[in-house]
């Protein structure tokens, strides 16, 4: 079995800041994905103690090593996830 590198997807959003300048300057902001009751979904602004009571948990803007069988069901979860999300090890 493979391992993957498995990095969250990621939205644009703007501004940046309350500047004038920063109207033009957009972040990338990562989305966690959970698990809950065997079903995939997109979390945004997920607390800390909230994080436990899901089934699996990937939180969005960081890298995370998953095997084989979990990518196959994060592509099939049907959250926006795909293959180029991964980087296989």
């Amino acid at each position: 079995m493979a391992d993957y590198v498995f990095k969250t997807p990621t939205v644009r959003e703007g501004p940046a800041g309350k500047h004038r300048l920063f109207y033009f300057y957009k972040l990338d902001r990562g989305i966690s994905i959970a698990k809950s009751g065997g079903v995939y979904s997109q979390v945004r602004y997920v607390l800390d103690d909230v994080q436990d009571d899901y089934q699996e948990f990937y939180r969005g803007g960081y890298n995370h090593i998953v095997n084989d069988a979990t990518r196959t069901a994060l592509i099939a979860g049907g959250v926006g996830v795909t293959s180029a999300n991964f980087t296989a090890i």
